[in-house]
């Protein structure tokens, strides 16, 4: 059986940029947009951060939405990136499709502006509502132009748009929806930051990734979704095949609530998965696009699965988090459109700021753009707390 599902439409805004060639330029021209906190108030203004650099004022234009709504940035960044991607797959008003989100943080920063106000007594029950992941998407679902006919959030922290985006392709290949728009949002809010603080794994510098030197994270937002569908669909439509989602898996060790387990076990799990859906080897791929936070942990307990995975045949191995900072929820679904970027330009993209190899890993990550590559299979980790890992494989349309 074919398991291999079409991608026929991408859509991301990140630290980046909004959009594909916004984000493939900063890419190529190794654009490190990590900053300091300039639209999130916040006491850690030493904290960098990837922020997508837009106001909610700016956001709600670029969504045409109805300032007199609430809604939450997550949302807005959410809409805009899965309205990109309804576009590129030339999907139009007739068109019947499921939505799947990977969000956490949610509507909290509205809760966060509104909090004091809550305590002298104002009417305040809708703008906490928004909160919920489930309202989240549903903004998301009202500012597409199609028929959302189900609509359904992952919240696993930093594996959740990647697990929303292996649902996806689950509810394809069980015949229950023709369409689904998957994917991830997510947005910076004092929760989100005082919460990572308190766990000490944040830089005070822009992150640096399996280098030995490593201090910890930056984290991003953001938010990127990609329309699924079989060939055949696609092809009865008149649909051009951007990339293929070849192969998921996903595996959860539940060594701690934060750390990633030293022997890499969830993360081989998951990799291998993603390989036997595809039926394919280790050595059919090209580029994996690392989860690669840049802490101790992660880099260091997922180095460790790629080398018991690749063994001497380490492919081309990069963090694009070093680019768009961690988005958490919506990291998957970042780098599920880098992914598929990948393979339509022929590039990879540089780990910034690697200078010395870690003595416990057998493998450097690529230090500058790789241009004029053919690539066939590109691996895409998302390891997410409590060891919830996912892996996607995303080949060409060939």
């Amino acid at each position: 059986m074919d398991n291999r599902i079409a991608i026929t439409g991408v859509g991301i805004i990140s630290a980046l940029g909004y959009g594909l060639s916004e984000t493939y330029r900063s890419l190529a021209a190794e654009k490190c947009p990590i900053s300091y906190p300039k639209h999130l108030k916040t006491v850690h203004t030493d904290l960098p951060c990837g922020e997508v650099d837009l106001s909610d004022a700016q956001l709600y234009e670029l969504c045409q939405a109805d300032r007199s709504r609430v809604i939450a940035r997550a949302s807005l960044l959410g809409i805009l990136a899965a309205r990109q991607a309804q576009d590129d797959a030339h999907l139009d008003s007739g068109s019947r499709v499921a939505l799947i989100s990977g969000t956490t943080v949610g509507g909290m920063d509205l809760t966060e502006r509104h909090y004091a106000d809550f305590f002298k007594g104002s009417e305040l029950d809708s703008l906490i509502a928004c909160n919920l992941d489930g309202v989240t998407n549903d903004a998301i679902a009202d500012a597409l132009d199609c028929e959302v006919v189900f609509t359904d959030v992952i919240s696993t922290a930093c594996s959740a748009a990647a697990n929303a985006i292996a649902f996806g392709a689950e509810l394809i290949l069980s015949g229950r929806y023709d369409v689904v728009i998957a994917g991830g949002c997510e947005c910076l809010t004092k929760y989100h930051l005082n919460g990572f603080n308190s766990l000490m794994i944040l830089s005070d510098e822009p992150c640096r990734p399996f280098d030995a030197a490593r201090k910890g994270l930056n984290l991003g937002e953001g938010a990127g979704y990609v329309v699924l569908e079989t060939r055949e669909h696609a092809m009865a439509r008149g649909a051009v095949i951007r990339a293929c989602l070849s192969g998921w898996g996903n595996a959860c060790d539940a060594y701690h609530q934060t750390a990633a387990s030293p022997d890499g076990s969830g993360a081989f799990a998951a990799m291998q998965a993603a390989l036997d859906k595809a039926g394919l080897r280790p050595s059919d791929i090209d580029y994996v696009n690392a989860h690669g936070t840049g802490t101790q942990s992660n880099d260091a307990s997922e180095g460790t699965a790629l080398m018991a995975l690749f063994k001497d045949r380490m492919p081309l191995v990069g963090s694009t988090k070093c680019f768009t900072g961690h988005a958490t929820s919506a990291a998957g679904g970042l780098e599920a459109v880098i992914s598929v970027l990948c393979l339509q330009k022929g590039f990879v993209p540089s780990n910034l700021r690697f200078e010395t190899r870690d003595g416990l890993l057998n493998f450097s990550p690529v230090t500058q753009t790789v241009q004029n590559i053919n690539l066939r299979h590109v691996l895409s980790n998302s390891f997410g707390f409590g060891g919830n890992d996912t892996s996607l494989i995303f080949s060409s349309a060939i």
